[in-house]
């Protein structure tokens, strides 16, 4: 870790006067009750006595937690592509999406079927002779017609079936998409809230370490008893951040193992993954681009426009007649005949004007449509490029700058505590000065990861390797 000699100096030599400034309430206090110089005199005793110099606090001190670096993993713990791919295998929804999709598509079975042929056979008096001598002689007849379609209708309902297929398999794309971005965020969670956990139990060790150094010290008269209760009462905040963090974990794990299809949670089921957010090296015209070619849902308004062209071409069709031929062979008593007929609707008044317009109607909401698509493609973009950019110039300051800084205060400020160079309030302030850029840091990392996750489901694909 960087130190940061500035702010070194500032601890070892500034921070120690306005701690001689403050009176403290038990007799263990005197040691830090005197004028500034003689604060900043005690300090640098402090440091000599030990053999450090003021750039060694931080590394003489107890360890400091490091967010930036991952959480040790559980065997069999579970990457992010790793976590997406067994979603996408498991995920209920998608396997009812991908059911309907089987199921829309077998109607294009149905639309391409023909008029199936009709056979009739009837027969009378079939009790009776032939010849007629005892009544009317039998009679049978054999009728075959069929129902012939014009105006290519079987051609439009084709499309339009093939179209509505194509959309419902974009549609299925952008469920699956949408799945996804809960997947990846329920997965930040986890790995945020796991790092969090991580976090507060390694604080809360190295902070019960301190409290044991504070109490051999009151007890040998050199800290008093307000102080160290003060200092004990500390644990409690430690202790409290401990269990929310663990019953975030808990409960991020249980929805991320429900997303991934699991009947219930596994208590063994972990995840790992970076924590520092990586650089989308894209622009923001490429992913816009690049979001216009691959977005689903803009993909299924295409295949809708489609569809209801087919759809209205198919209602003019539908307004043509559709003759019926028949064929017929009859037989009554020794005598044999044969016939035809040809059956076509005289459409006067029924001309299917109203579906007509209906669907010219619907087709032209779906243009409309498909253009409200692709400006919600362009403003997802720009909205997940705007919360992308700001979270990540947050987190690279944290990583860069403030997480160092806050553990070069916190390492000084406790190795000065211990040895009688500040006051008890300097280091409790050090003390949420580092929780707080830890807890900051976190949710700076994890903004900037959903900011990413989001990104990618705006753009219909992975923006980062």
């Amino acid at each position: 870790m960087k130190t940061h000699g500035v702010i070194t100096g500032l601890l070892v030599a500034g921070l120690c006067a306005p701690a001689g400034l403050r009176a403290q309430a038990s007799g263990g206090a005197a040691a830090t009750a005197g004028t500034t110089s003689g604060a900043s005199a005690q300090a640098g005793q402090a440091a000599a006595q030990s053999g450090l110099t003021p750039q060694q606090y931080a590394a003489a001190a107890s360890v400091v937690v490091d967010p930036r670096k991952p959480a040790q993993s559980k065997p069999g713990a579970l990457t992010l592509a790793q976590v997406v791919e067994l979603a996408k295998a498991k995920n209920p929804t998608l396997l009812a999406a991908a059911e309907t999709l089987r199921s829309v598509k077998a109607q294009e079975l149905q639309a391409g079927v023909r008029a199936n042929p009709s056979f009739t056979l009837y027969g009378t008096n079939v009790t009776l002779p032939g010849d007629g001598s005892e009544g009317n002689p039998y009679g049978y007849s054999a009728q075959v017609s069929r129902l012939f379609e014009r105006g290519e209708k079987r051609r439009w309902r084709l499309e339009d079936a093939k179209a509505t297929t194509a959309q419902t398999a974009s549609q299925l794309e952008d469920t699956t998409r949408q799945t996804i971005l809960q997947v990846k965020t329920a997965f930040t969670k986890m790995l945020i809230a796991k790092q969090a956990a991580s976090l507060s139990a390694g604080s809360l060790k190295d902070f019960r370490h301190e409290v044991e150094i504070a109490n051999d010290r009151y007890k040998a008269g050199d800290l008093g008893k307000l102080d160290f209760e003060r200092l004990d009462l500390q644990l409690g905040d430690y202790e409290a951040g401990e269990a929310n963090d663990i019953i975030s974990l808990q409960q991020a794990s249980a929805q991320l193992q429900t997303l991934m299809g699991y009947d219930a949670p596994k208590p063994d089921f972990d995840v790992m993954g970076e924590i520092v957010p990586p650089v989308v090296a894209q622009t923001k015209e490429a992913l816009e681009t690049q979001a216009l070619a691959a977005r689903p849902d803009y993909a299924a308004a295409r295949f809708g426009v489609q569809a209801a062209e087919a759809n209205a071409r198919l209602a003019v069709a539908n307004g043509t007649a559709d003759p019926t031929l028949e064929g017929e062979y009859d037989r009554s008593g020794n005598y044999n005949s044969a016939g035809f007929s040809v059956n076509i609707p005289i459409r006067i008044f029924d001309k299917n004007q109203g579906n007509k317009q209906t669907a010219r109607f619907q087709a032209d909401a779906t243009r409309f449509t498909e253009i409200a698509a692709k400006n919600q493609v362009v403003s997802d973009v720009e909205q997940a490029w705007v919360g992308y950019v700001q979270s990540k110039k947050l987190s690279d300051r944290f990583t860069e700058h403030y997480l160092d800084e806050s553990t070069d205060v916190l390492s000084i400020a406790q190795f000065a505590f211990e040895h009688g160079g500040i006051a008890l309030i300097d280091y409790l302030d050090a003390l949420r000065d580092s929780r707080t850029a830890v807890s900051n840091a976190l949710s700076a990392y994890s903004n900037t990861w959903m900011a990413i996750h989001q990104l990618g489901a705006a753009v219909g694909g992975e923006v980062v390797p």
